[in-house]
């Protein structure tokens, strides 16, 4: 697969905010709506927030900015300390979103599960369905249900997200760390989800963390792109840092893995890291969002599929 890299196409300093996490695609009929995820600070850590761009079929214009999209998540609840993921869909005219909710723990850092919330205003805001999740843990995932993806094929709503398999010390008196693999669900309606209760993706190692799943069908094959990384030293060490990875499948049930097809970046921004991909078709060309460096404090980029 070859990409030609448009390099970074929104720059957080031009718009004094903190991170754009996980640029999700929504395409209308004059211009590309790009959600993410961007971080205040609350009490020494952060909170996501969810921000959008609307950016000319170009990709060179930015037309508007909002950062008032979705309100916090209330006390106690899945969401209280944040969303990050959001992942827009248009459903019979409508916009709906699935929203993946942060809250903080004390014996390791968060938990999560994935929501859903709706739009009445063609997804400039979004209200919550309800307080709580769609998609959560359960007796075979027992905690970290989030990044949730949906997409409409083969007459259900598809859900590909990820669970947590294990928490793991690898220094004494360390915080330990979280490893989680990619997992399926299906839905008549997009409310009510069937698990297919396992691990979908090859890992390369034991303590890989796979993250994001992004499928489109492209020339009547699935495709997928995600990023992984190691569960330890990662936040510093680029050798250990997130990557993205490609899978691709016939049946959306049987993936084969082979990250030699992943996009790799060609830029200074994204030399360290790159993470948190979303591949979405514009009048029939197909692209990449990412993000670069530092988990997407800087901003994200694009890039264009070439047949």
């Amino acid at each position: 697969m070859k990409w030609l890299d448009y390099g970074q196409i929104f720059n957080t300093s031009e718009y004094e905010i903190e991170y754009a996490k996980s640029p999700q695609a929504l395409v209308f009929d004059d211009f590309v709506r790009i959600y993410f995820s961007a971080c205040r600070p609350d009490n020494g850590k952060l909170i996501s927030y969810v921000c959008f761009i609307d950016i000319d079929k170009d990709f060179q214009k930015i037309q508007k900015f909002s950062n008032n999209v979705l309100s916090d998540g209330k006390l106690g609840c899945y969401d209280e300390h944040g969303i990050f993921p959001f992942s827009p869909l248009k459903v019979d005219g409508e916009v709906r979103a699935y929203i993946s909710g942060i809250s903080r723990r004390v014996s390791v850092s968060v938990d999560s599960g994935i929501g859903l919330a709706y739009s009445k205003d063609n997804g400039d805001t979004f209200t919550r369905f309800g307080d709580g999740p769609i998609l959560t843990t359960s007796l075979n995932e027992p905690f970290l249900v989030i990044d949730g993806f949906v997409r409409h094929y083969n007459g259900n709503f598809n859900m590909w997200y990820i669970f947590g398999t294990r928490w793991k010390t690898f220094i004494e008196g360390e915080s330990p760390e979280r490893i989680y693999r990619i997992g399926h669900a299906v839905s008549n309606d997009g409310i009510e989800w069937i698990k297919s209760n396992k691990e979908i993706i090859p890992n390369r190692s034991e303590n890989e963390a796979q993250a994001l799943p992004s499928v489109i069908k492209w020339n009547n094959r699935f495709h997928m792109a995600f990023c992984f990384r190691n569960a330890f030293d990662f936040r510093t060490n680029n050798r250990n840092s997130y990557r993205l990875g490609y899978a691709f499948s016939n049946d959306m049930i049987h993936w084969e893995r082979n990250d030699e097809f992943a996009f790799k970046g060609t830029e200074p921004w994204a030399s360290e890291m790159i993470c948190y991909p979303n591949l979405f078709e514009c009048d029939d060309k197909l692209y990449l969002l990412y993000n670069g460096n530092q988990f997407g404090r800087h901003g994200f980029g694009l890039a264009q599929y070439l047949q």
